[in-house]
């Protein structure tokens, strides 16, 4: 700032000097003339000040600059192509949440035929023990009748073996 200062004193000295040179024969002049020397010397003085804070001061306005446009870089990608999808068809065997399937009673009881599996379920449910549908097929709720009426009369042992189940199913046919 100090350096400043001192060129804006050192130019309006250097200014006023040159004024008071031009303007001492001027005194011949009229009063318009030497106004016009006055006003030449007050601007050279003041464009003199103004162009040292110009070149002296570091710009603080921020000037809108357009930002260049840059294209995306290219990459390669393969064509997609399309393959047909393969299917082979699976069978599994569906697992069963309890042995009942498998069970002696179960492989004696689906090896009847279907009048004789209607037959056994049409008897447990007139007699209280089977609340399903006469279907001839052996699921839970025959299951579960069968043991109980083997429970309630002969025992559920006879029940053990699959020669044992088709006597017991020949007994309750009748």
């Amino acid at each position: 700032m100090l350096p400043n200062v001192r060129r804006t004193t050192i130019s309006g000295i250097a200014a006023l000097s040159l004024a008071m040179t031009a303007a001492a024969p001027a005194h011949a002049w009229g009063k318009k003339e030497q106004d016009l020397v006055k006003g030449l010397a007050a601007a050279a003085i003041i464009g003199a000040v103004i162009l040292n804070n110009r070149n002296s001061q570091p710009a603080t306005t921020q000037r809108y600059t357009q930002p260049q446009y840059q294209p995306p870089a290219q990459t390669y990608r393969a064509p997609a192509s399309y393959q047909q999808p393969t299917y082979q068809p699976s069978y599994q065997q569906p697992s069963y949440q309890s042995g009942i399937y498998s069970s002696p009673a179960a492989q004696a009881f689906n090896r009847l035929s279907a009048y004789e599996r209607r037959a056994v379920q049409t008897r447990l449910s007139n007699w209280g023990y089977y609340h399903g549908g006469i279907d001839g097929s052996f699921g839970p709720q025959t299951h579960r009748a069968i043991m109980a009426y083997a429970g309630d009369t002969q025992g559920t042992n006879q029940l053990s073996t699959t020669a044992g189940a088709y006597d017991f199913y020949a007994q309750l046919i009748g």
